[in-house]
């Protein structure tokens, strides 16, 4: 009964679950700004085609590895139930330092218009070039 419960609630927020507001593009973000700025994008519209990921990128949350590689990566943003949740990203700050890109953000869950939670996100993105290399996140429930 409570897995029959789990996936009717699976199938709604697969439904309804698109994100509402993202990370908009900022003219004053720098090239490698703007490279983190579209991955948080990708994680509200599940739209992961403007993120460029190195081929061997990884991504850890909060110790644990969630990414193994730039294609699986591409594709849980795209693909992921656990992303389309996600209703939008909000008080977005950056801050870069050499090849690292540090995010700090409020994240609001739900499905349809009832939220469900916020959690308080901070990534850490280091992008040598032009593409994501590592990923690694910590996340704080807002209570």
């Amino acid at each position: 009964m409570r897995i029959t419960h789990v996936s009717t609630l699976a199938a709604v927020v697969l439904a309804v679950g698109m994100g509402t507001a993202a990370a908009e593009p900022n003219a004053a973000d720098s090239p490698r700004q703007a490279i983190a700025r579209a991955y948080l994008d990708a994680l509200v519209s599940h739209d992961a085609s403007a993120v460029p990921f190195a081929p061997d990128a990884t991504r850890v949350e909060v110790g644990l590895q969630t990414g193994t590689s730039g294609p699986q990566l591409s594709n849980d943003l795209e693909n992921g139930i656990q992303y389309r949740i996600i209703q939008g990203i909000r008080d977005l700050t950056m801050s870069e330092s050499g090849d690292t890109v540090t995010t700090h953000y409020f994240l609001d869950t739900g499905v349809g218009d009832l939220r469900l939670t916020t959690v308080e996100i901070t990534e850490t993105f280091v992008i040598p070039v032009d593409s994501i290399q590592t990923i690694e996140a910590s996340i704080t429930p807002v209570l």
